[in-house]
């Protein structure tokens, strides 16, 4: 019989031993070039023009039929299915026993009783398991990321995933679909043509204007995105490769990957027990300057990372009853932090001198773990932590998107702690002279005020 996630726990003594531990790597986008010009010049152009995202290789597609697929779907979310019709799309949250968050996703409906979910591992993994032991009447088939190092080897998907963004991305649209076409309500969703082929389109906003993103069956991809590409030529429209293409989200506001808040609690010990050896919850890596020995330290609530106001309690669903206990709660707030430009060219500095130097901060995207945590600091006091770090062309900045305490107001200075705890077993981290104090500003999310103003009504950015 194969191992499990808990059996390795077991074995571990500590999950955050474990996870601090993991020698799983860096985190790949897979297949997409990392460049087609260069980062800088992508990040520009979904501001400045407009960009092609190829989202068909990074997250796990879940095809989800049956009579109760709508069910499923809801028992396991804080989100409402009151008004959820077909030809419309939803951010998915799923949270533990405990109210904590497994992870997120976008659910497209795509007809009668038949879904897809798109999104990272955490969230497919809770729904197959549901799936497969909670009695419903529903067939899963599941289209795992691409390899993140193929090797060579030939990569096939179901569907292509394509998004057209910017302020030149509708002009771009309606070339390619021969005529005017509907700017339907965000997370609609409808179809048009391309290339003389009907594709399934979302409207979006992922990058702070109107847009689109369209997707179909995995071997019209390539004529399809040539399409784009030709269509958009003469707009400015650039392709995106996988160093820029995360990146965005530090301007837009989303956090990918808070750890999901699997490992611990005894209501959910069948789950890890379903869970394998080798599964995202058991490989994956935490990374950053806070440290803590219990596990649960590193749980975010809904609240925390700017989900509040999707849980409706109007469904039963797992985690409702915590939630419901909390929600009078303070909770601490998502923010963006503005690093101090000084304090990040004095560690950059520390490379070109002899001896060792500050921890390296890759640009355009500094993680070096699949879910980061660095103390956030308010004089000697713990006041958040910073999750998702990068640099911004556009902002001409560092930034990162955090969770901080209620009372840490807009332009306060705080100082983030950047670097890994010492004696780390990852491989992601290099020697180097110790932890460095970078002072931060708190500042709203999204941050780049053209999203803020752009995104449309209805976009949970915007709530």
């Amino acid at each position: 019989m194969s191992k499990s996630l808990q059996d390795v726990l077991n074995e571990a003594g500590n999950p955050v031993n474990l996870l601090r531990n993991s020698k799983i790597g860096a985190y790949v986008y897979p297949v997409v070039a990392p460049e087609f010009h260069n980062w800088r010049t992508e990040q520009a152009a979904w501001r400045e023009s407009a960009v092609l995202f190829d989202q068909s290789h990074h997250m796990v597609d879940l095809y989800i039929k049956g009579p109760d697929a709508i069910k499923l779907l809801s028992d396991t979310a804080i989100n409402s299915f009151a008004n959820f019709p077909v030809n419309r799309a939803k951010q998915y949250v799923p949270v533990s026993h405990s109210g904590h968050v497994i992870g997120d996703g976008i659910l497209f409906h795509l007809a009668q009783n038949e879904l897809v979910f798109v999104g990272r591992a955490p969230s497919a993994n809770w729904i197959k398991f549901h799936a497969a032991t909670g009695g419903y009447n529903v067939e899963v088939i599941e289209d795992d990321r691409s390899p993140s190092r193929p090797g060579g080897k030939p990569v096939n998907r179901i569907s292509y995933r394509y998004q057209i963004q910017g302020p030149n991305a509708w002009a771009i649209i309606e070339k390619l679909h021969g005529g005017a076409l509907e700017q339907l309500k965000f997370f609609h969703m409808a179809d048009m043509n391309i290339d003389g082929t009907r594709v399934r389109t979302l409207r979006h906003g992922m990058a702070g204007a109107p847009g689109l993103e369209i997707w179909g069956p995995y071997a019209d991809g390539d004529r399809i995105k040539d399409a784009i590409l030709k269509a958009g030529a003469e707009f400015g429209i650039v392709p995106v490769g996988s160093r820029a293409y995360p990146s965005n989200t530090l301007e837009s506001g989303w956090i990918p990957s808070p750890l999901p808040a699997v490992y611990t609690d005894s209501r959910m010990e069948s789950y890890r027990k379903w869970l394998p050896h080798n599964s995202y919850e058991a490989v994956g890596a935490i990374g950053g300057s806070f440290v803590s020995n219990k596990i649960e330290d590193y749980y975010v609530t809904p609240y925390e990372i700017g989900y509040g106001p999707f849980i409706k309690f109007d469904h039963d669903f797992i985690g409702r009853s915590a939630l419901e206990q909390m929600q009078n709660n303070t909770h601490r707030r998502k923010v963006t932090l503005a690093w101090n430009s000084d304090d990040v060219v004095a560690m950059y500095a520390s490379m070109f001198k002899k001896g060792q130097h500050a921890k390296y901060l890759d640009f355009p995207l500094s993680n070096f773990a699949n879910s980061n945590y660095d103390a956030v600091m308010g004089g000697s006091k713990v006041v958040g932590l910073s999750m998702f770090t990068g640099y911004s062309y556009n902002e001409r900045s560092v930034l990162s998107l955090a969770t901080v305490d209620a009372d840490v107001a807009i332009g306060t200075e705080v100082t983030v702690l950047w670097g890994e705890e010492p004696r780390t077993a990852k491989t992601t981290v290099e020697p180097y002279a110790g932890q460095t104090q970078v002072r931060a500003r708190v500042s709203p999310v999204p941050y780049a005020e053209v999203v803020r103003g752009q995104y449309v009504e209805g976009s949970w950015r915007n709530k």
